[in-house]
């Protein structure tokens, strides 16, 4: 069992303090690295999650003005970098990351709270310039009204920070369910939120199964704004559910990222943003790259390369510091990745490094070795599905169009990467690329200080920049005479 200052209470936090008894329903968290029991979270259904609903809707009534949302802002930047290394911890127990990625991961989550205190002003009245039919015009940012958050495991403390940051900073009350896979980083997060003293129901913690509780956050009439990480089925059913009741949805859904290298590019360069783009997490990441693309004559070269930093990579327990890649997060993860391996080799496909390992016969210690596979074709699963895992599959494009063309060959549209040293080049592709984020000679990832999203079916709605902070907020225009 987990031992941690951050985690007094294994529960959720409703109305300003923490949930005493949910009818004893639990959640097993484990380590997916060895399977070590790490705690027993309390269970919320979905009467709980209509309480913190309504204990959300009651603080609307009362608003913080802008100053005081600032203060709770940097105070919760603050708390996550004092308690970095706790932190950091407990998000490896949980994911299995490597414990470095954990501590970038906290660094990550607590420049979204630094960013947006520096934002408020944009959302001061805007007064229109001219007396327009008779009347002085000024338009307001309205706080949209109970915001229902909804994240993932695979960054469990940022992806959270990401959406809770921008709907305090406008104004919103929260309710937030986390992953039931990871849900220790939520609760130690929500324990420095509990010594800062923020007005009881602003802030709520539902722990629980997915499906009854966002039911009631597609339903309930108080909840305005769905905001939700997963994947695109999870990000359809939760469309269908909101659509009769008119509600705004953000949405960050799946990934199939392209990473374009034409035979300009700086081969070094590619390859080492190909590597540290592609293992973060173990490639359980929406933004990593899922399919490289190589201009025909330097393939053998780009490939070659990729394999021998590759084969040097080391697998094994996140909080072993010489770790560079952790487990996937469970078997079924593992049995994804090893099908789409065996897809491509079936069909044509090579292995320059990897090999197979053998099913884990449990849930968790699901490690994969970092593989590479030369010679795939966009049918191949590994090329037309998100593989979700440590793989790197390259194949092949003649020229500029065809690169853009089996770039934009998805439904997805979340991230893309290009590299070339022509900068006309790099500006043509990049404006072609139907994807919300591009990285042009950088395997970057998404930033606090910029808007980040998907395209067509990776969803809509924006986190991060000023785009993000008004996802929360609803415009109003009043004219007075």
């Amino acid at each position: 069992m987990i031992e941690s200052p951050l985690l007094p209470n294994l529960t959720g936090y409703l109305a300003g303090r923490w949930a005493e008894s949910l009818g004893g329903a639990t959640l097993a968290v484990v380590s997916p690295a060895n399977g070590e029991l790490l705690g027993r979270v309390s269970a919320a259904g979905g009467e709980q999650a209509a309480s913190a609903v309504e204990a959300a809707a009651s603080v609307l009534a009362r608003p913080a003005p802008p100053a005081q949302r600032q203060v709770w802002l940097l105070a919760i930047h603050d708390a996550l970098l004092a308690n970095q290394a706790e932190l950091a911890r407990i998000i490896t127990l949980e994911n299995g990351k490597p414990l470095k990625e954990s501590v970038a991961e906290v660094e990550y989550a607590a420049g979204f709270f630094g960013f947006f205190a520096t934002q408020l002003d944009h959302l001061a009245p805007r007064a229109l310039p001219d007396r327009i039919r008779g009347c002085h015009w000024t338009v307001h940012q309205r706080p949209a009204g109970v915001a229902a958050l909804i994240t993932p495991w695979n960054f469990p403390l940022a992806m959270l920070a990401k959406k809770l940051s921008a709907a305090l900073a406008a104004g919103c009350s929260v309710v937030t369910k986390p992953a039931s896979a990871t849900p220790l980083s939520a609760i130690a997060l929500w324990t420095l939120l509990d010594r800062l003293a923020l007005p009881a129901g602003l802030a709520n913690l539902v722990i629980g199964p997915a499906g009854p509780l966002s039911e009631v956050f597609c339903g309930h009439p108080a909840v305005r704004i769905v905001s939700f990480t997963g994947s695109t089925e999870v990000g359809q059913r939760l469309a269908q559910q909101a659509a009769p009741h008119f509600k705004r949805l953000a949405l960050e859904l799946g990934g199939n990222a392209p990473f374009l290298v034409f035979e300009d590019a700086d081969l070094e360069a590619a390859v080492a943003a190909l590597i540290a783009n592609k293992f973060r997490a173990g490639g359980q990441t929406c933004v990593c790259t899922n399919r490289v693309l190589v201009q025909v004559g330097i393939v053998g070269r780009f490939a070659e390369r990729v394999a021998e930093r590759v084969a040097r990579l080391k697998v094994g327990d996140g909080l072993d510091p010489a770790t560079d890649i952790g487990p996937l997060i469970n078997r079924d993860g593992f049995d994804k990745v090893a099908a789409h391996v065996a897809n491509a080799l079936a069909g044509g496909a090579r292995r320059l490094a990897g090999g197979d390992p053998p099913r884990p016969a449990q849930a968790w210690g699901a490690f994969y070795p970092p593989t590479v596979l030369v010679g795939v074709e966009p049918s191949m699963q590994v090329c037309a599905e998100e593989t979700f895992g440590p793989v790197i599959a390259i194949g092949g494009f003649n020229d500029e169009a065809e690169a853009v063309r089996l770039a934009n060959g998805t439904p997805y549209g979340l991230a893309a990467y290009l590299f070339t040293r022509d900068a006309e080049r790099a500006n043509r592709v990049a404006a072609r690329l139907r994807f919300g984020h591009v990285g042009v000679n950088t395997g970057t990832g998404p930033t606090p200080e910029a808007p980040f999203g998907g395209m067509k079916r990776s969803g809509y709605g924006r986190e991060g920049g000023l785009e993000g902070l008004l996802e929360f907020c609803e415009p109003q225009a009043i004219a007075a005479v």
